[in-house]
């Protein structure tokens, strides 16, 4: 493809340089450049593409993609420079690929808790009524059985681009995805083409990177302008009069879910159960019976934006009945492990205060002995949460383990000493262990017969991050370990 072929939806400040030439592949990764591809130099948070220029040019790069003004010696290597660098890679990859989320059903789910389960219970119902579907989120890039890692809850413009490609060439039919604040805000999902937006909640989150909550919101509602079908509100979250406000004019219709506000769909005699929660769907034409094998209030609102989003685009009951039944849990949300020891682990990505109070409360349902909650906070991260989470803790839980999260490139036990105000202020028992394989040991050391001890932050990572180096953590995998020396 020419050089001058991939800006039709990129705004070009300048050009030098011969734009017939030709361009094979597209890299924001110098280690990733082969002869005759382009490479966009984004400027990052840690690191600047532009820093790298020598030596993608030194492996064959033709042409480079800057923001910056940038003195190139060779004179065959075209230069472009645009405003956004980040941004124009989605402009690129939409015409690369020649328009891949065209020729998709895409549905995409924003909020700050439940994306994840709610793109896996939608992956289900879909797959129940015959189609075939690509999910993209935080735990792993799937299409169909095949299963790719995924490095961010959003993958960049390129790449996403790239993967519906792939996607269309292995015959799928829906891709299900998690749309995070941070790629609303960074132009990761410029020229994908929503057919339906899904909210789930807002709380407190990311703010070390949005400023404020009122422009986490505004990044959020960024997704229900770029849908063409239709949108899905939470009508029980707090900030759904504002979001409502904000698209209300908007030519694409919206429809809400909820238990306590009056809403288009609703769920109705609701029971909970510590393996599952069954309820009623009821609507305008009708209502059926729902189940769901995930304990919890908070599986009754995933449950219901899967639910919502699958009667607006036609998806039979039944299909929605049997494809919610077959997902009996996800890695790392609400999962339990055996120990057999008479207690329970379970196993949970909450990291925000609300999160964490969605799972405390389930388990609050259940539990027939104390409950032991293990967690902390990362690093380089949103600070004023920290006593907000140990607030959480302390009001729901027995007692508590306070230890390390990713502590990323701060000090641990200053971390620690930022959540243990929180704590303190609910008089509940505590202990700070900084080590999190000692801090679980000790919570499995002292649980006994009936105990629930929650594993809290984590979820499905299976690493820990330091100043210095990453190390592998799969909580799975240690409490086997510790359960097998005790």
């Amino acid at each position: 493809m020419k050089i001058s072929d991939l800006w039709d939806f990129v705004e070009i400040l300048d050009v030098k340089g011969d734009t017939s030439t030709c361009v094979t592949g597209v890299s924001y990764d110098s280690r990733q450049i082969e002869p005759g591809y382009m490479f966009v130099c984004v400027e990052g948070f840690n690191r600047d593409g532009h820093d790298y220029i020598d030596e993608a040019i030194q492996k064959g790069a033709v042409s480079v993609l800057v923001q910056k003004e940038v003195g190139i010696k060779d004179e065959r290597v075209v230069v472009v420079r645009v405003k956004d660098t980040r941004k124009a890679m989605a402009g690129i990859g939409h015409v690369f690929y020649n328009f891949p989320s065209h020729r998709l059903k895409i549905i995409g789910v924003t909020g700050t808790n439940g994306k994840t389960t709610t793109t896996y219970l939608i992956k289900s119902i879909l797959e129940e009524a015959g189609y075939k579907v690509g999910l993209i989120g935080t735990i792993a890039n799937r299409i169909g059985d095949r299963i790719m890692p995924a490095q961010r809850t959003t993958p960049e413009a390129f790449d996403l681009h790239r993967m519906f490609a792939e996607m269309l060439d292995h015959g799928v039919d829906y891709v299900v995805m998690e749309v995070s604040s941070h790629s609303l805000d960074l132009g990761r999902v410029g020229y994908v083409d929503f057919d339906i937006g899904i909210f789930t909640n807002l709380s407190r989150d990311h703010l070390d990177f949005h400023g404020t909550q009122e422009k986490y919101l505004d990044a959020k509602v960024k997704l229900f302008k770029s849908t063409d079908k239709a949108n899905i509100i939470n009508a029980d979250d707090g900030v759904k009069d504002l979001i409502i406000s904000k698209i209300r004019h908007l030519p694409t219709p919206f429809f809400t879910y909820g238990v306590g506000n009056r809403a288009d769909y609703m769920a109705e005699d609701i029971e909970l159960s510590p393996g599952s929660v069954k309820y009623n769907l009821s609507m305008k034409d009708g209502r059926f019976p729902l189940e769901v094998k995930i304990p919890g209030m908070f599986s009754v609102y995933n449950s219901l934006a899967a639910v919502s989003a699958m009667m607006v685009e036609g998806i039979p009951p039944e299909a929605i009945q049997e494809g919610l039944k077959k997902v009996e849990g996800v890695k790392g949300r609400f999962e339990c492990i055996d120990t057999g020891r008479g207690y329970a682990v379970i196993i949970d990505y909450a990291h925000t205060p609300d999160g964490l109070e969605k799972v405390l409360a389930a388990i609050k349902g259940f539990a027939r002995g104390r409950i032991i909650t293990v967690f902390g906070c990362g690093g380089n991260r949103d600070k004023e949460k920290r006593p907000l989470m140990g607030e959480v803790a302390g009001r729901w839980s027995d007692f508590v383990v306070i230890t390390s999260d990713n502590p990323r490139k701060e000090e641990p036990y200053r971390i620690i000493d930022q959540i243990l105000p929180g704590v303190e202020k609910t008089g509940c028992s505590y202990i700070c262990i900084v080590d999190r394989r000692e801090a679980i040991k000790y919570a499995l050391d002292i649980a006994q017969k009936d105990d629930i001890v929650l594993l809290a932050g984590k979820g499905h990572e299976t690493y820990q991050e330091f100043a210095d180096r990453t190390v592998e953590f799969d909580e799975r995998k240690v409490v086997r370990e510790i359960l097998g020396r005790i």
